[in-house]
């Protein structure tokens, strides 16, 4: 006898925040579980960086990725990324 997977269920395109927070809960989920298992913060953000700008390579090439990755020094210094200040 063959099982098939389940066909998963169809529903609308969440909101782009709705999507943006939800994606955000699945990544801070996963980087717990890896800190539990004993990954380094800095090898989890080094990777997660690097699948982030693969990721957007593939979708918008890389003149868009490093057109936007210019203005990413400004927004750390401006504290866009520190916890304490973090506006998501």
């Amino acid at each position: 006898m063959t099982r098939t997977a389940p066909s998963p269920i169809l529903r609308d395109p969440l909101p782009d925040l709705e999507q943006k927070q939800t994606a955000l809960s699945y990544l801070s989920e996963a980087w717990a579980d890896a800190r539990h298992e004993g990954v380094d913060g800095d090898c989890l953000a080094q990777a997660s960086l690097f699948t982030a700008l693969a990721e957007l390579v593939s979708t918008y090439g890389e003149d868009a990725v490093a057109k936007f990755a210019e203005g990413l020094s400004t927004r750390i210094r401006n504290g866009e990324f520190s916890l304490k200040l973090a506006r998501q």
